[in-house]
């Protein structure tokens, strides 16, 4: 398992409800919080690993040390936001770039578990948005498509560098030509 970058195919997948919480996708959410720790991150999501399920994990301290901080959520869904503020974000899958966006300040969230129980969150700030970024990664959404046309412009190099190196791994042979998202 490795973390994609933009644009691999799979960061615009839609991904499908997970229907079962079996061995696979529990392996798969140790080896997302490893991923996550290793690329010293505070949140992954299943599509930035072609892994076309609603699964997204995450540390709001980022800190492997600190499992009472770790979340695994399954089919989450941002169920009420409240305010607006404007903060740094960066992500995995854009190494390097990050852009102030603009997120809900609050957010209530519901998930379930990886024991199947259905849990409910209420958070502000920094966990807030990185609910926002996951949960938009689970639908094909990328923190560049939240960019304002002035901040787009500004990561203009940074995004064609990764289209770039994206071409020349698949030139080489490190990617298929018709890659597309696991399935």
């Amino acid at each position: 398992m490795k973390i994609v970058n933009y644009p691999h195919p799979a960061l615009r997948a839609m991904c499908k409800p997970v229907t079962s919480i079996d061995k696979d996708v529990r392996l798969a959410a140790g080896a997302m919080l490893d991923l996550m720790y290793q690329r010293e991150g505070l949140g992954l999501a299943a599509p930035q690993v072609t892994l076309d399920y609603r699964m997204i994990v995450m540390n709001f301290e980022g800190e492997a040390e600190r499992k009472d901080m770790e979340v695994v959520a399954i089919n989450p869904v941002i169920l009420e936001t409240k305010g607006t503020e404007k903060d740094r974000e960066g992500c995995l899958s854009f190494p390097g770039l990050y852009q102030d966006i603009r997120r809900a300040k609050t957010v209530k969230v519901q998930y379930y578990d990886l024991d199947g129980r259905a849990n409910e969150m209420v958070c502000s700030e920094l966990a807030a948005r990185i609910w926002q970024h996951e949960i938009d990664h689970l639908n094909g959404v990328l923190f560049i498509d939240k960019m304002g046309p002035l901040q787009r412009y500004g990561s203009r190099n940074d995004i064609q560098n990764l289209m770039v190196e994206f071409d020349d791994d698949k030139k080489r042979g490190l990617l298929p030509p018709d890659m597309e998202p696991k399935l």
